[in-house]
């Protein structure tokens, strides 16, 4: 009885461990789904002001909007294409860990530059602007750079897979139709044997000679037959007898 009771109190603790866990973990995704979309929504609003920015705000603190913006719009497709593809290609990592080094100095760079919006002297902010706009060159074009040499992979791997594809169509399809390149196709039927010579098979056969009574032969046939007396009908008259001189 008392082990009875034993197992039925560990199935009840292991549900119930299996419940907190199911819980904990829908809590959990639930919980990372509203910080993603609250990030995300975050992200779309200051994108949206650092535009407005760069068009409503002349000189310095609407090219430091545009350098900002810029940084960010780069970044961010380059991390979209390297996570969609280090999934299908496992030779990538290495170029998402160097994406990683190069967003380190991007993230420096935007925290920077969303300081500077608040500068107040205007003249050492000029002064800075070429070295900050150097920077964001500088990691913007290595990012294009890592986007679309990952694109270009991926594109030669869908290319050569289309070219074994197409390969192996055609030669499918070649065997489908074999009828069409057939040898035999274009050669006539061979012809049949012909018959053996009448000669030839009455000399390849012989009979054997049986001992039989030759048939009486028939009497000979004049070559013309005599002309049959004609009748005579009372109607007629008698013929004359020739006179004799």
């Amino acid at each position: 009885m008392e082990a009875v009771i034993a197992v039925f109190a560990l199935l009840f603790v292991l549900f119930l461990g299996l419940g907190a866990y199911a819980t904990v973990k829908v809590v959990g995704a639930a919980k990372r789904g509203v910080d993603r979309g609250i990030t995300q929504a975050r992200r779309t609003v200051e994108d949206h002001t650092l535009r407005a920015k760069s068009f409503a705000q002349p000189g310095a603190a609407g090219e430091l909007a545009q350098l900002r913006l810029k940084l960010r719009t780069s970044m961010r497709a380059t991390q979209d294409a390297l996570h969609a593809a280090v999934a299908e290609d496992e030779s990538l990592k290495e170029s998402l860990g160097l994406f990683e080094r190069l967003s380190a100095h991007g993230h420096e760079l935007d925290d920077e530059l969303k300081r500077l919006e608040s500068e107040p002297d205007r003249t050492a902010l000029h002064e800075r602007l070429p070295e900050l706009r150097e920077r964001t060159e500088r990691i913007t074009r290595s990012a294009d750079a890592l986007r679309w040499a990952a694109r270009d992979r991926a594109r030669r791997f869908a290319e050569d897979d289309l070219d074994t594809l197409s390969a192996q169509i055609d030669v499918e399809a070649g065997a489908l139709r074999h009828w069409t390149t057939s040898p035999e196709s274009g050669t006539a039927p061979p012809p049949w044997p012909e018959a053996p010579a009448a000669d030839a098979a009455t000399a390849g056969q012989t009979w054997p000679e049986t001992p039989k009574s030759s048939p009486a032969p028939e009497p000979a046939r004049p070559a013309i037959t005599p002309p049959a007396p004609r009748p005579t009908y009372p109607w007629q008259k008698k013929p004359r007898p020739e006179s004799t001189t």
